[in-house]
């Protein structure tokens, strides 16, 4: 089974947000050198992770579209999680950084130019809230966009921390405060690739998707009517949207002349249950029925003929 192709509209509307968040990113990079403030700076690290999903989340639209092939038979879904891979480990040195440089600045801070910084930040405000507008439309019903979506009202939050942080700069002159806020900017940065870090990571090693349960699921398939048990279980993620299972079924004997049916029907439950798009299924005999439901890997013992060591 296939996934459906995802609706033109919602590229579009993802290009719309990037180019949006693109300006923030650029304004936000030359506005915190121009103004000193390294809050600036650190929130323009935080639209620079939300800037990346934004084009994980196009790139998946656009890499979905793209052919399987003899050499990649999954196509090419993966590119998308270790691009994220890489992302997570860069943005993860960000982070560091930002604290770093926080820390310096609480013992030694900095007159900040608060005014522009204030102006700045609520261009990116402004920037992050008609994304957000562009996105809003398909957040309920792709989890894509959802995604996309929640990732820039967090920017949108972190560009009024860094308003008030102005406001009150160019009230007080306190510039200790521009240290405190990167160190909040920076800390949800460091969770934000963290969280990034272990998910890409948590695919690429082929663990079961998160939310999902094999026993729970085992129990689903067992349920529809025809099979009896079921075997050599596996479930993952070929990227952050298409989840994979394949399995060993027994069918039961008085529903041996209708195996494409009941495969059929697993096939639906999974997908209307569970959103398992990609589904291998293979109807085996009665004599599988004492093996486990998942099966450990050994590595396969290579034989070479007519070769002389």
């Amino acid at each position: 089974m296939t996934p459906h192709n995802p609706d033109k509209s919602i590229a579009t509307r993802f290009r719309y947000a990037i180019v949006l968040t693109l300006v923030t990113l650029v304004a936000e990079v030359v506005g915190g050198i121009w103004t000193n403030s390294l809050a600036l700076l650190s929130d323009a690290a935080h639209v620079f992770l939300d800037l990346f999903a934004l084009l994980l989340s196009l790139g998946a639209i656009k890499l979905a579209g793209l052919p399987s092939s003899e050499t990649r038979t999954f196509g090419w879904h993966r590119a998308e999680v270790f691009a994220s891979f890489i992302n997570g480990v860069s943005i993860f040195l960000i982070a560091f950084g930002i604290l770093y440089e926080a820390a310096g600045r609480l013992l030694h801070p900095e007159p900040v130019n608060s005014l522009p910084m204030f102006v700045i930040a609520v261009i990116g405000l402004i920037m992050n809230l008609i994304a957000a507008s562009a996105l809003h439309q398909h957040s309920h019903d792709d989890l894509n966009v959802h995604s996309a979506f929640l990732h820039v009202i967090g920017d949108a939050a972190a560009s009024v921390g860094v308003i008030v942080g102005g406001v009150v700069m160019y009230v007080s002159h306190w510039y200790v405060l521009d240290a405190l806020i990167s160190i909040g900017i920076g800390c949800v940065v460091f969770f934000g690739a963290w969280r990034v870090l272990r998910e890409s990571t948590h695919i690429l090693l082929e663990g079961v998707p998160r939310g999902l349960q094999v026993s729970e699921i085992a129990g689903s398939i067992r349920s529809v009517p025809g099979v009896q048990d079921i075997h050599h279980l596996n479930v993952w993620s070929i990227c952050s949207h298409i989840v994979a299972l394949s399995a060993h079924l027994d069918v039961r004997d008085d529903f041996k002349w209708q195996q494409a049916d009941v495969i059929h029907e697993v096939e639906h439950m999974l997908l209307d249950r569970y959103h398992i798009t990609h589904t291998t299924l293979q109807v085996e005999c009665s004599a599988c029925q004492t093996r486990p439901i998942i099966k450990d890997l050994n590595h396969a013992t290579h034989h070479h003929h007519g070769h002389a060591h």
